[in-house]
């Protein structure tokens, strides 16, 4: 329910990517979702945020349908359910068939970085608090090209505002990248549709060509064609002329 997918941070409206897109490339204009006004990075940080965005068609893992990671995976406008039990709250999300579990109460550290990463819980009255570790460094909090390293600590909370919203906030730590912590907040409706589910977006299949198409052997009749006149032109088969002179 906000341009956070696109920009984390306040923007004016601009253009998309593609100019053949037009209009229905473009991004919305918003005041932002972070607190207390630009993200705090470090000189060099921002040296590699302004590159990313630069090359975001080439660079983000959305376009290569990675999974998006914590806390991309709440704002990225596709629906998302909570399914919550006394020891356990699982996060399925609609994206990239991604999705994780927060144990409540778990103290014992990841064996391993993953893309969604390693989420520990704990109840501060109705608030969920939810501690994120160990999250690979390759993804974006969104497609400006704000990032992090692979030292990032991701503080949640999820506090109840009403029977069909959420305030959820996001603290992010990351010493490599911004100078110090910082915070976003915004808020999450329940979707009200009488017959709402909760759909798979594979998009796996849309990135097949983007990724692997150069490692096609059969060619599409585009790719033949420019294959075909790229060649070398060969000489004319048969004698020459000099041959066709010494034959009686």
């Amino acid at each position: 329910m906000n341009e956070a997918e696109y920009d984390i941070q306040a923007h004016d409206a601009r253009p998309g990517p593609l100019v053949v897109m037009g209009a229905w490339g473009g991004v919305a204009p918003s005041l932002g979702v972070v607190e207390g006004g630009p993200l705090p990075y470090r000189p060099e940080a921002l040296a590699k945020k302004k590159e990313n965005e630069a090359n975001a068609l080439a660079l983000d893992p959305e376009v290569k349908c990675f999974l998006p990671g914590i806390p991309r995976a709440t704002y990225m406008g596709f629906p998302f359910q909570i399914t919550q039990s006394a020891k356990y709250v699982a996060f399925t999300y609609g994206y990239d068939f991604a999705s994780r579990v927060v144990n409540i109460g778990m103290t014992s550290k990841a064996p391993v970085d993953s893309w969604m990463g390693w989420s520990s819980g704990k109840w501060e009255g109705d608030t969920l608090v939810v501690d994120v570790t160990a999250q690979v460094e390759d993804t974006w909090f969104d497609r400006a090209g704000d990032y992090h390293s692979d030292e990032l600590h991701v503080v949640e909370r999820y506090t109840p505002t009403s029977p069909n919203s959420l305030l959820y906030e996001v603290t992010i730590t990351d010493p490599k990248v911004y100078t110090r912590p910082w915070k976003m907040s915004m808020p999450l409706y329940r979707r009200l549709e009488k017959n709402i589910q909760l759909l798979d977006y594979n998009c796996v299949p849309f990135v097949e060509e983007l990724m692997y198409g150069h490692l096609r052997k059969v060619q599409t009749p585009e790719e033949k064609a420019k294959a075909d006149a790229d060649l070398p032109t060969l000489p004319a088969s048969g004698p020459t002329k000099d041959v066709e002179e010494e034959q009686p």
